[in-house]
């Protein structure tokens, strides 16, 4: 916390506030603690602006400690935090910056524990309450949780608050608020909704203003990744296995791909654990422990369950799946390079995310470093070095010579040296993580691939676009498998809910998807043969607007555009046919497989071919809109 010009001793704060600072080894507020706690001492309404890891909890904790009166047990404040996690690590701070404070009590609640455990702990007194939204509005409604003597309202990460939906939650809360208690709001961001509550519930509040300097992105040394080559478990493999890390957190979009590759890593030797919102609250709650014990070394996690998380160990944060927003990017890079410790963020990006690549850089005004992922020759001479510090670890080790006699018996019963025993032994301890690699890299040949597609892509431009007998521009050497999938018009699925499925579920890029025809009851798509195993899964367990797709290989091939009949005359909206010329439309007389769209991703569009037949003496049809 070593960041500002003053001191706490400084400010107004009692001795026992600053006995426990001086014990925790804080000298020096950080910016945002030195703005915020000489109006929060005076008791005006505040709103803090500032980004994730920059000290807010110590703004608005050690104010409210410092004015609590012990003798009262019923609540004096109300922190509010999104997520079960972040009210949890509140708490905790709380406790810490307050443990030379005799009796202080702070408690925290929030869903998936038991209430009644907590409505007990309210009866026996409470000094101060950190909760989330909707396990506070519950114990209010059952008038376990009173405010007439709550002197202070604190919205923490309020701007996650409202994205999360809990805007009614908190507006119905403060409502109920003492008119007389003090109201302290810090955010990232300022949404338009949080501009409202502002307005609304904020008295000439004092605006503090820090976000202008980024404490989290200047701590945190950012490098990219850009995918290609291997895929993205195997790279995250390679990545864990060279840099130096002490603890990581790996983030993932969905809770499903936290299963997947805490499974995927755990099978390979690291010491991983998945972290979602389904997981049961004790569940969550012990992994923490364990990474901040060294039980594990790893956590794959979502975004919300994250927030929060102040683990010291952790020296990595690695973004397996690029986040939606540069404020969940801010949030994640911000488990790590806290209260002044040096961090280091590693992002994947896909080469069509490389667009909120640069708006990450543009927003925090940083520059990314690209890194070139590690041949894996570099990957089994780092698990030899590993394996060569934990060696150098034993040598002193008095049961050697145990070992040593042991070393003689089965040279003597298998009949052979020491070298080629040792050599065995090497050969158990490797496991599924090899000390050598024979044969080239296949990184280095996929490489070479991905910059041959590019040049074809880049001479089929400069050649005009040709296209395939498909229609469209597309790499004419690919080798398709047709998938036949569970869902169509009839659940509602779209062209483009199969586009964007393939694309963010399976990863599977523009050029890896080709042409799909959408039916009633089920779809048509054609996929690579050659589709990797970690996408083949994905696929398996792919769902589309909460069916399951169930893909199944199947022998259709019949991905030809509908022929137009021209005896209609020139008809608006015609469509260009396999010349690349627009065809006039006609009308089209009897056909099998009505009511289906065809769809060629090469082409780019949703080609539309099912209107009604002619209408009236003159022919004309009517185009019905699939």
């Amino acid at each position: 916390m070593q960041d500002s010009d003053i001191q706490f001793s400084e400010l107004a704060l009692n001795e026992a506030i600053l006995s426990s600072l001086d014990e925790m080894g804080f000298v020096s507020p950080t910016p945002i603690q030195a703005a915020a706690i000489p109006f929060l001492l005076e008791g005006r309404d505040a709103l803090g602006k500032a980004q994730t890891g920059t000290g807010k909890t110590a703004a608005f904790s050690l104010p409210l400690l410092n004015k609590l009166d012990l003798k009262q047990y019923k609540p004096q404040a109300i922190v509010l935090a999104p997520t079960r996690e972040l009210a949890i690590q509140v708490a905790a701070e709380m406790k810490n910056l307050g443990k030379n404070i005799k009796g202080l009590k702070v408690l925290e609640i929030y869903g998936g524990t038991s209430i009644v455990d907590q409505m007990r702990a309210l009866k026996s007194g409470a000094h101060v309450v950190v909760g989330t939204p909707g396990r506070v509005q519950d114990l209010i409604n059952r008038d376990r949780l009173h405010l007439d003597e709550v002197k202070t309202f604190v919205l923490d990460e309020a701007d996650e608050m409202l994205n999360m939906g809990f805007v009614d939650d908190v507006t119905w809360i403060m409502e109920h608020a003492p008119e007389s208690a003090q109201r302290v709001l810090f955010s990232a961001t300022m949404p338009p909704m949080l501009k409202t509550i502002v307005e609304r519930f904020l008295r000439d509040p004092a605006h503090i203003d820090v976000a202008g300097k980024n404490q989290t992105v200047e701590k945190v040394e950012q490098q990219f990744w850009v995918v290609k080559g291997v895929e993205k478990d195997e790279a995250m493999s390679r990545l864990l296995e060279t840099e130096e890390t002490d603890a990581s957190i790996v983030f993932v979009r969905t809770r499903q791909d936290t299963e997947r590759l805490a499974d995927w890593l755990s099978a390979r030797g690291f010491k991983a654990a998945a972290l979602h919102g389904d997981i049961p609250q004790s569940l969550r709650e012990r992994t923490v422990d364990h990474i901040k014990r060294g039980v594990i070394d790893i956590l794959v996690a979502t975004d919300v369950v994250a927030r929060g998380l102040d683990v010291p160990r952790i020296t990595h944060v690695f973004n397996y799946d690029i986040p939606f927003d540069v404020e969940s990017y801010i949030h994640r890079i911000g488990r790590t390079g806290r209260a002044g410790r040096k961090g280091k963020a590693i992002l994947l990006v896909r080469t069509n995310q490389l667009r909120m690549l640069r708006t990450i850089e543009r927003v925090t005004k940083s520059s990314m470093e690209e890194i070139q992922l590690p041949l894996r020759d570099k990957v089994a001479d780092a698990r030899l070095a590993k394996l060569g510090a934990e060696l150098e670890v034993e040598k002193e080790n008095e049961s050697l010579s145990n070992f040593a006699e042991l070393i003689e018996k089965l040279q003597d019963s298998l009949d052979i040296d020491a070298t080629t025993l040792a050599a065995m032994l090497l050969k158990r301890v490797q496991g599924k993580r090899p000390l050598f690699y024979k044969g080239p890299d296949p990184m280095v040949a996929a490489i070479e691939r991905d910059k041959q597609r590019r040049k074809e892509r880049r001479d089929n431009r400069d050649n005009g676009g040709r296209r395939g007998e498909r229609g469209g521009s597309y790499n004419q050497n690919q080798e398709w498998d047709t998938y036949q999938l569970q869902v169509g018009r009839e659940q509602g699925v779209q062209v483009k809910d199969i586009v964007g499925a393939l694309a963010n579920e399976v990863g599977l890029g523009k050029g890896s998807i080709g042409a799909i025809k959408l039916a009633q009851g089920h779809t048509f798509v054609q996929l690579p043969k050659a589709l990797g195993s970690q996408a083949a899964g994905k696929l398996s367990k792919l769902r589309i607007r909460q069916q399951d797709v169930g893909a199944v290989v199947c022998d259709f091939n019949d991905f030809r555009e509908p022929r137009r009949s021209r005896e209609g005359g020139r008809r608006e909206g015609g469509y260009r046919g396999r010349d690349g010329n627009r065809e006039n439309r006609g009308h089209r007389g009897n056909r099998e497989n009505s009511g289906e769209r065809r769809y060629d991703r090469n082409r780019g569009g949703d080609h539309r071919g099912s209107y009604r037949g002619e209408r009236g003496s003159k022919g004309q049809g009517r185009h019905n809109q699939a």
